[in-house]
């Protein structure tokens, strides 16, 4: 029988502890030591044992560690790695416990004083790579990747467990533009702030990777440097010539250390479960001792532990979000759902739900639209595993389609109702506002609720990836909380011209679809509730975001009445406008070309017309964006000015004019806007399908849009506008007397602030004023204050010291909210609302200034937010208080709420929206300036303001 070939795994131990660190909040054991690394390491490594023995397992297996934080290195640069900060207070103790763990799973832990353990990692590979073994490097470190390749059939790859992405010869090359061998050349060069690795100034990859692939060798590049032409770089070569070779000593990998042990103590020959048991057990690591107890009792090897998913949620992701430990849950099993056909095991289902007095709870539609949706059936759980679909409309739409047995829908909403209106039963949902408003159209009221969804935004804003729900929708949740992908809606209805309807899957599959959103939902909610408390979020979430829930659905079914006869006007002179202006801009280009083809303006802009200043992207053709056509009209460009209206004008068509009409609901005959609760990261809310947010609201033309939103004969429009609000936050939260007091005596802020800064008001000063009161907010740079002020950067950042002069708590909130962003990694508002920034510390500087700006504003922003909701969540019930109840409240757009009333209402309803509005803040937060409200009542929309 042939001997097996031997494959190596090394695991750069070291990666994985700062990982798991950063991945889970503080957690310590029964005997108060910290712990959370600990956990978060273990089930890293349980996870990487169980993904190699589903792939390519390894022979043999070992974890390399740093024994200290000193090497040889710093004998040759004392400042190697001096720029690296301590590690974390609670973290220190758990170094030992990290290689307690590594010796529970009997693997071998090796580290070596005065070695890193990158230097051990190279030794092993070399050493076994001689002896005709392959080995594969579990790390993403760009040093190791000098490493990878190929000798005498006997290879060097790298895992990346971060992407689950191998990593060989074609890899490295397409990162550093090098072969494998010469990637110490380009971190030679490039250097690493780091490690303190010096490097050359100004050489950053790309360049560094050119020079090697052109000169073939650091040495070369070094040496033909005197005969290149005269340029920076030049000079930087010649001069730095110490410091790059000086890197390349420091980049190099030791490959002859002397091996701690040999290589066949490495051999993966079973796992005594003894060990691993009495260290889960002493650590307090309960549900990792209960899967292992769950399993095979003494695996073969680590790699068949075969962990729940559960414990290792969210490892092949950033760290997104706190993991805590999940409470204990089986794994999804779909095959224990059950479809409810009939009315007996509906009943029982909701007696369960009503003693359990907690339900998980979905509804399946025809349709995306709350508002014309079908009702096709309902999910509930109430326990992992444990939950059921509800079918009412399967079957096809066609009357003579067969149907398959199932509840009637009316009776079964009529059984459902009490349960899904009984206070003693908490109903909880994943954007539950969608569920609200689909069961609100079959009379079916549902409360009281939570929603996992909110949840998430309150623990994690800014952390989610992008994707559905600001990455708070339920799949990504489960993704990175549970470790487990759902049963998308294209597995169970198909796409494109196959597609079918809900009602027409099979009800063994629509139950499995339908019945895990439940079951998810149950979980998420028992995992990420616990995470309010512990994490400080549970003050806004039940002071500002919970309550606003069925606020905004009741909106939504509320809609606005659209003038259809004033749009379609609209359009048509829209349309004669955009005419007229393309057949300007194809007099000034001389031709005739696509306005809207971003090629061809470019083509004629730079190449047929010669204007300078014309740049070309990746896919070679020359941006004509917003910035770039309004550089040109700001140079005398007629058709850059002309194209922008003709944009403006286009888009304002498509998006409102056009669009509104279509969104016209036949059945209302209103304009049904969708809220996001969870779309903007500081907590304001957006609206699409139509986006109601973006009207230009000081053009002719927005105001022209704005007359088409009217009332229902006999009523006015009433808007109520916060005056100003985030200046009066920011005057309280950065305590500027001299604003505070503007504000108390109800001057005008903008003539106060252009006395205090020009030391005088005219129409010019107080517009200069008002651009930096609220530009200096969103930390504006010289140049983006330039460019709004239309002047010279040196005297837009005169007018910025002078604004800091006259005013230095601005100044001093500004650098102390930055400061406190970058030490903490989120902002917080008046009410408790985090805003993570994980750029903030980016080494791209785009990214790190942008996330800076943000961070800035976003605690006033986010305040402004949280009290406009607030207001919101008292409004109708001031109202009803009052008597006022056909007073309905429409809209919600920026810092404004618009009403529908009737006009014999609008006296005494007027002074309870100010009062509610006003107040909105107390009692959690007691403002030092009064927040004033605008209020105005009309026919339209624009004419209330």
């Amino acid at each position: 029988m042939a001997e097996q070939h031997k494959h190596l795994y090394l695991v750069d131990g070291s990666s994985y502890i700062f990982r798991a660190y950063h991945r889970l909040p503080p957690l310590t054991d029964p005997e108060g030591t910290p712990v959370g690394a600990v956990y978060g390491y273990t089930t890293m490594l349980w996870k990487l044992a169980t993904d190699l023995d589903e792939a390519d397992g390894p022979t043999h297996l070992a974890v390399i560690l740093d024994k200290d934080s000193k090497s040889f290195r710093n004998e040759i640069y004392p400042e190697y790695k001096a720029n690296r900060p301590e590690p974390p207070e609670d973290l220190r103790p758990q170094f030992p416990l990290i290689r307690d763990a590594t010796r529970a799973f009997s693997l071998p832990c090796i580290e070596e004083a005065g070695l890193e353990a990158d230097d051990l990692i190279a030794s092993y590979a070399r050493e076994a790579q001689r002896q005709g073994w392959d080995v594969t490097i579990v790390s993403s470190d760009k040093d190791l990747m000098q490493l990878v390749g190929e000798i005498d059939g006997a290879k060097i790859d790298m895992l990346d467990t971060m992407k689950s992405q191998r990593i060989y010869v074609e890899e490295v090359e397409e990162k550093f533009g090098v072969k494998p061998e010469l990637v110490g050349d380009v971190l030679a060069l490039m250097g690493d702030s780091v490690d303190n690795i010096p490097g050359i100034y100004g050489v950053g990859p790309k360049t560094a990777s050119k020079l090697i692939s052109e000169h073939g060798s650091l040495t070369a590049a070094l040496d033909q440097a005197p005969d290149m032409k005269k340029s920076k770089l030049k000079e930087r070569l010649i001069e730095s010539r110490e410091d790059a070779e000086l890197s390349r000593v420091l980049v190099t990998l030791k490959e002859d250390c002397d091996l701690p042990e040999p290589l066949d103590e490495f051999e993966l020959d079973g796992v005594p479960p003894e060990p691993l048991a009495a260290f889960l057990e002493k650590h307090g690591f309960t549900s990792l001792l209960r899967r292992l107890d769950a399993g095979s009792g003494s695996p073969e090897r680590p790699n068949n532990l075969d962990p729940a998913r559960a414990d290792t949620a969210g490892e092949t992701g950033d760290a997104e979000g706190n993991r805590q430990p999940l409470p204990e849950m089986p794994d999804v099993d779909r095959s224990a759902y059950e479809t409810v056909q009939t009315m007996d095991r509906l009943e029982e289902w909701i007696a369960r739900a009503t003693t359990a007095r907690l339900v998980a709870v979905d509804t399946e539609t025809s349709s995306l639209d709350a508002m014309r949706a079908e009702l096709v059936g309902m999910s509930l759980a109430l326990g992992p595993n444990d939950a059921c679909y509800v079918p009412f409309a399967h079957g096809g739409s066609d009357m003579f389609d067969e149907k398959p047995e199932q509840v009637d829908r009316a009776a079964a909403l009529e059984a459902l109702k009490p349960m899904l209106s009984d206070d003693a039963v908490l109903k909880v949902f994943q954007n539950g506002k969608y569920d609200l408003n689909v069961l609100a159209r079959y009379g079916v009221e549902v409360t009281p609720i939570e929603d996992t969804m909110i949840v998430s935004f309150a623990l994690d804003a800014g952390r989610g990836q992008e994707g559905i729900g600001g990455g708070h929708g339920m799949d990504e949740l489960s993704q990175r909380h549970l470790g487990h992908t759902p049963l998308a809606f294209k597995d169970v209805c198909g796409t494109g011209k196959k597609a079918i309807a809900f009602n027409e899957v099979p009800l063994d599959r629509a139950t499995e679809y339908a019945a895990e959103d439940a079951d998810v939902t149950w979980r998420l909610y028992q995992h990420l509730k616990p995470r309010l408390a512990i994490e400080g979020g549970t003050k806004v979430y039940e002071r500002v975001d919970r309550p606003l829930i069925p606020v905004v659905a009741r909106m939504e079914r509320e809609g606005i009445k659209i003038d259809r006869a004033r749009l379609s006007k609209l359009s048509e002179e829209f349309a004669k406008e955009i005419g007229r202006l393309e057949a300007e801009i194809h007099e000034l280009a001389g031709q005739e070309f696509t306005v809207g083809s971003p090629k061809q303006l470019g083509e004629v802009l730079f190449d047929k017309l010669g204007y300078k200043g014309g740049k070309k992207g990746k896919s070679g053709q020359y941006s004509t964006d917003h910035s770039v056509l309004e550089r040109l009209a700001g140079e005398g460009a007629e058709i850059a000015k002309q194209v922008l209206e003709w944009r403006q004008l286009s888009k304002l068509k498509s998006t409102y004019t056009d669009a509104l009409q279509e969104a016209i609901n036949p059945d209302t005959g209103r304009v049904h806007t969708s809220y996001s609760l969870v779309g903007a990261q500081t907590g304001r809310l957006s609206s699409t399908d139509p986006n109601l947010q973006n009207i230009p609201i000081r053009t002719a033309i927005g105001r022209q849009i704005r007359e088409a939103f009217v009332p229902e004969e006999g009523n006015v429009l009433l808007a109520a506008d916060y005056s100003q609000i985030e200046l009066r936050l920011a005057a309280h939260m950065a305590d500027v007397d001299t604003l505070k007091d503007a504000f108390a005596k109800g001057e005008d802020i903008h003539a106060r602030t252009a006395t205090e800064m020009f030391g005088e008001v005219t129409r010019d000063t107080r517009a200069r004023a008002k651009t930096i009161n609220f530009a200096i907010l969103y930390g504006i740079s010289r140049w983006g204050l330039a460019g709004r002020l239309e002047v010279e950067p040196d005297e837009a950042q005169d007018m910025i010291d002078t604004y800091f002069k006259r005013f230095p708590g601005i100044q001093r909130y500004i650098m102390e909210t930055r400061e406190i962003v970058r030490e903490r990694g989120y902002s917080e508002t008046l009410f408790g609302r985090k805003t993570w920034f994980p750029r903030i510390k980016s080494k791209n500087q785009a990214e790190r200034q942008g996330s800076e700006r943000a961070a800035i504003n976003a605690p006033i922003q986010g305040t402004s937010a949280d009290i406009i909701k607030r207001a919101m969540a008292r409004m109708l019930p001031a109202l009803r208080d009052a008597g006022l109840d056909d007073v309905r409240m429409l809209l919600q757009v920026h810092d404004e709420l618009v009403f529908e009333l009737p006009e014999s209402d609008v006296e005494a309803a007027s002074p309870i929206i100010e009062r509610v509005m006003a107040e909105a803040a107390l009692p959690a937060v007691e403002l030092d300036v009064p927040l004033a409200i605008d209020i105005g009542t009309g026919a339209s929309w624009d004419a209330a303001h």
